[in-house]
């Protein structure tokens, strides 16, 4: 289903209320998704992380993942939906960073 109002694919539209330029990708259904196993038919499950490190986003999401793959098995993707950090003296100290990671549910 596509929505009214966007653009067609690789398109940008202006966003009157904010008046800054934004790009729409819009994924049409086709045969492609079965070229690509990571995406296809599979149930997926999730759960929440939260990571941290000292040294940065990256690291922090590297770690939970790191982390997360010990003990949960077919980890397939990752969303990260907040980032946050401590403040240590007026400088950066650490940084958190909470993501939703999938994994396949085992047959």
């Amino acid at each position: 289903m596509v929505a009214a109002n966007l653009p067609p694919v690789g398109k940008s539209a202006r966003s009157p209320a904010a008046g800054f330029k934004m790009s729409v990708a819009i994924a049409y259904p086709d045969d492609r998704h079965r070229e690509n196993p990571i995406m296809s038919d599979h149930v997926y499950k999730t759960v929440e992380l939260t990571g941290s490190s000292e040294v940065g986003v990256d690291d922090a999401v590297r770690n939970a993942i790191a982390r997360a793959s010990k003990s949960l098995k077919q980890l397939k993707w990752f969303h990260i939906t907040e980032v946050r950090g401590g403040i240590d003296n007026g400088q950066v100290a650490h940084w958190q960073v909470t993501l939703k990671v999938g994994f396949t549910l085992m047959d």
